[in-house]
């Protein structure tokens, strides 16, 4: 099981760290994709990092957004800084292969946590 939180109502140039813990199997042996979602628009990749502990970045969050692993707690956080409205949307990570191509159509999703990013 994947379990996202940490989302929430920020205001613009504001901050969250959202965490994705698993249970039930070993995090750090996949490769951890961050994905959001708005209203009305196609899901699309955010972060993923490797089992190898390489991350990558779409180019609308690099810069602004950083993605870790906890081993010791199984988690993985996305850390994302100078939130705009454009960064609304629903969150979820996902345990997958590879992050190349964002992964496989073999994945296994969280429930998503909402970001809202408003004055």
């Amino acid at each position: 099981q994947l379990v996202e939180s940490g989302g929430g109502l920020v205001q613009p140039g504001g901050s969250l760290r959202l965490s994705c813990a698993a249970s039930g199997f070993t995090l750090d042996d996949y490769a951890i994709l961050w994905f959001r979602q708005a209203p009305g628009k196609e899901r699309e990749g955010v972060s993923c990092i490797s089992s190898s502990d390489e991350s990558t970045y779409a180019g609308s969050v690099k810069g602004r957004f950083t993605i870790s692993r906890d081993n010791a707690k199984n988690t993985v956080y996305l850390q994302m800084h100078s939130l705009t409205p454009e960064d609304t949307a629903g969150y979820y990570c996902a345990a997958d292969r590879t992050c190349v191509g964002w992964g496989t159509v073999d994945k296994f999703w969280g429930q998503g946590t909402q970001v809202t990013v408003s004055s």
